[in-house]
């Protein structure tokens, strides 16, 4: 007799046992169970139990071997668990046959990262995402959730009412899907345009690893009061803040997803729009935990992400965050060795702010021009251009022209010199944005009054 599984994706108050394949291609770590264990923590579940094993290959049946299943047979009886949790990616057929060998429910990585992020997603467009993602994920294990009704045959030629069902909730899924992407589609465009529309402002983006501070970070800089918590994904939605960046000015910062290694494509693909911020950004801050003991390999997962989404050549500021956590001085002088051009921090405690706001001044002073402009009086537009696109700091007025001195981005260069009847004198070579109303505030790293702005909806 066939023991009847609840396949609910939630761990929530489940008992969990967590297993790994450790395959050659994966480096070695102290606790490979580790970043599974904090999944699975986030997602609600108690851990009663742990098995890994080394493996050239997985097994195509089981993904274990055959002798590892009896094992972990044995410790599911042992601990009485509600389910068994891989920190691989198994195939639907291994799900079932480990399922039918073991009499609990089976989850990989994949699932159980979907299931933190259905309980984690509060707007609209995170749900939309997350539900896209689920779909996507369970429409080629449609047949094993109809498992205990195909048996069940109606006579010579006739399909059982389990075929039946899996035909009508294929049907229905593909329409969920088909619908959820055609308005996610929608609301790509809308935050495509919204975010194209600030291309007037300086926008910096905060990407990096779950959990690396990038929330703490923001309200540092910013003085708001974006969720910040000592868990997995705590920040699934976009949230855009106004920083006074000493040196330069008022710039747009964002805070984004956290990203994880082997982050499920379809979860990528479901957030583009989330991700837009960080698509557009002129500049993006990769905030790393520095007393994390994997954060070599947490960095080069973000890169691998920021790849996925074709922005892995945009200029990034490499922040080694949570310094004051590092568990010895020698730890933390090798890590600073291996990435020199790394600004070290603590958002919580507030070290190196100042030398990070200077980085990040430095960094996007870089595309910045500072020029004098002399054009006719009656030349208007080209005044009212400059006000809109440039900081100007000075205009002095004669009979016939109209001299502007202003810092403005390059890329607006090309307009002007096609203006005719203007003359464009270069002063300064790559130089910073310094409005009057921040001037002095070097010292200061963040200004009170962060607003909120363009939050996702």
């Amino acid at each position: 007799m066939s023991t009847t599984i609840d396949r609910n994706q939630s761990v929530e108050s489940e008992s969990a046992i967590l297993v790994g394949v450790l395959l050659p291609e994966h480096p070695p770590t102290e606790d490979p169970l580790e970043e599974l264990g904090g999944l699975v923590e986030t997602a609600g579940a108690e851990i009663v139990g742990r098995l890994t094993q080394n493996r050239q290959a997985p097994d195509k049946t089981t993904y274990l071997g055959s002798g590892k299943v009896e094992d972990l047979g044995l410790i599911v009886k042992a601990t009485d668990a509600d389910v068994v949790i891989f920190d691989n990616d198994l195939s639907p057929a291994q799900v079932r046959n480990l399922e039918e060998a073991l009499g609990v429910k089976v989850l990989d990585r994949t699932e159980v990262i979907l299931d933190i992020f259905s309980s984690r997603a509060q707007t609209h467009e995170a749900r939309l995402a997350v539900e896209l993602a689920q779909l996507e994920y369970s429409l080629p294990r449609l047949k094993r959730m109809w498992t205990h009704l195909s048996r069940m045959k109606m006579g010579v030629g006739m399909r059982g009412p389990g075929e039946k069902q899996l035909e009508t909730d294929r049907r229905l899924v593909e329409k969920r899907i088909s619908d959820l992407k055609r308005d996610l589609d929608q609301i790509l465009k809308r935050k495509e345009r919204e975010v194209g529309a600030r291309k007037d402002r300086m926008t910096v983006s905060l990407v990096g690893y779950t959990n690396a501070g990038k929330s703490t970070l923001m309200n540092a800089l910013t003085d708001s009061t974006v969720l910040a918590e000592d868990k997995l994904f705590a920040t699934l939605d976009t949230r855009t803040r106004r920083w006074r960046l000493p040196g330069w000015g008022p710039v747009l910062l964002s805070d984004t997803v956290g990203f994880i290694k082997n982050l499920p494509h379809r979860l990528i693909a479901s957030f583009k729009a989330t991700l837009e911020e960080a698509r557009q950004a002129d500049l993006l801050i990769h905030v790393a935990d520095a007393s994390n003991p994997a954060v070599s390999e947490q960095i080069s997962a973000v890169y691998g992400v920021l790849k996925e989404l074709q922005i892995e050549e945009k200029d990034t500021l490499l922040v080694l965050n949570k310094v004051d956590q590092v568990a010895s001085p020698m730890a933390l002088e090798a890590i600073r060795n291996r990435y020199p051009n790394a600004v070290a921090i603590s958002a919580r405690g507030g070290t190196g702010l100042t030398e990070m706001a200077q980085a990040v001044s430095e960094a996007i002073s870089s595309d910045f021009l500072d020029l004098e402009i002399v054009l006719p009086v009656s030349d208007g537009r080209t005044t009212a251009f400059l006000a809109k696109f440039g900081d100007v700091k000075s205009q002095t007025y004669s009979e016939e022209n109209t001299t502007v001195h202003c810092r403005l981005d390059r890329k607006y260069l090309g307009q002007l010199e096609d203006t005719p009847g203007i003359e464009i004198r270069q002063r300064n070579e790559c130089v910073g944005k310094e409005n009057s109303d921040v001037a002095g505030t070097a010292a200061k790293p963040q200004a009170a009054g962060g607003d909120a702005i363009g939050e996702v909806a």
